[in-house]
């Protein structure tokens, strides 16, 4: 406990001189009843309340005093609070693939959506960031506080070429993750990579247990959601308005060894728990000391206290109307 104005505290001087006047005040009063008869008749000429309960309304209203007094000097406790600092990188499948329609309207559409959900959602204070990819990775939006470029880009994105660097972008959005320093101190925030993909591998330098490897290392859990079925097609123009047809099957095993080689969890982009996800998060987010200001605290129960005593010695000596 400290106090911003710790100088005010010396009017807590005043309780003590009150109590001293109470007691004063109490022999004084006996005295003079002395004065009028024996001390021995005073239980035949009047009923005299407890002592104890002559003595709880001033009780109260001295402690009420000295609780008003500490508020002016508008004491400050450390208390702990949960840190507001952690990063949600999204890793957003544009691939070729991602252009069937086996969920609706498309694949891409579907996991564009259920990104959004994420932002959404985002617990205040968190950062998020954007990483897309194919054939080759790109942090479409750095780590950011800013919501509404993380819903433009998410919105903006559309699918290319078929080749799909699945470990690479996992990769970059681990390195995403730990590039955000902390606020205030050296400590890095908790991260969390979110991956929306049809579990496609066909470019890249990694492997998908390198990059979860990676990921475990930097203790950034990566989340797989599946996006589409076994049943999945894409359609590839050709000329003289032809076109070819390409079988595009979802491929949950390279998502699974990702999400359980990082510590993450799997699911079908159709079962995702967005909440449970961030509740994840929170859980390692940890808690830091905060200095607060418990003015009000004080004056309400020193208030509270003052009233109490007022009414009891209302109710008890029929001071009341």
């Amino acid at each position: 406990m400290s106090f911003a104005a710790p100088a005010l505290l010396v009017f807590l001087l005043l309780v003590p001189l009150a109590a001293g006047a109470y007691v004063l005040l109490e022999r004084r009063r006996d005295e003079r009843a002395s004065g009028w008869a024996a001390p021995a008749l005073f239980p035949n000429i009047v009923q005299r309340p407890p002592s104890w309960k002559r003595h709880v309304p001033t009780a109260l209203l001295l402690l009420g005093l000295a609780l008003l007094l500490v508020g002016f000097a508008r004491p400050r406790a450390t208390v702990k609070v949960k840190r507001q600092e952690a990063t949600v990188v999204l890793v957003l499948d544009v691939s070729g693939s991602m252009a069937a329609k086996d969920a609706k309207p498309t694949r891409l559409a579907a996991a564009r959506a259920a990104a959004l959900r994420f932002v959404d959602n985002l617990p205040h204070g968190y950062r998020m960031s954007l990483v897309t990819f194919s054939d080759h990775v790109a942090v479409s939006v750095p780590a950011t506080h800013d919501l509404l470029a993380m819903r433009t880009a998410i919105a903006r994105v559309k699918t290319g070429p078929q080749g799909t660097a699945l470990a690479d972008a996992v990769s970059r959005a681990v390195d995403v993750g730990l590039s955000v320093k902390g606020t205030g101190s050296n400590r890095r925030p908790p991260a969390v990579v979110v991956l929306f993909s049809d579990g496609g591998q066909t470019a890249g330098r990694l492997t998908p247990q390198q990059a979860a490897a990676k990921a475990r290392k930097a203790k950034i859990p990566v989340s797989s959601l599946a996006v589409g079925t076994a049943d999945g097609i894409v359609q590839q123009p050709l000329r003289g308005g032809f076109f070819e047809r390409f079988q595009v099957p979802v491929q949950p095993s390279v998502l699974r060894t990702i999400a359980q080689g990082s510590g993450g969890r799997y699911s079908r982009l159709r079962d995702v728990d967005v909440k449970g996800i961030y509740r994840a998060l929170g859980s390692r987010v940890g808690r830091q000391d905060k200095r607060v200001e418990v003015t009000a605290v004080a004056a309400a129960g020193g208030m509270a206290l003052m009233l109490a005593g007022a009414l009891l010695s209302g109710l008890w000596f029929r001071r009341l109307p």
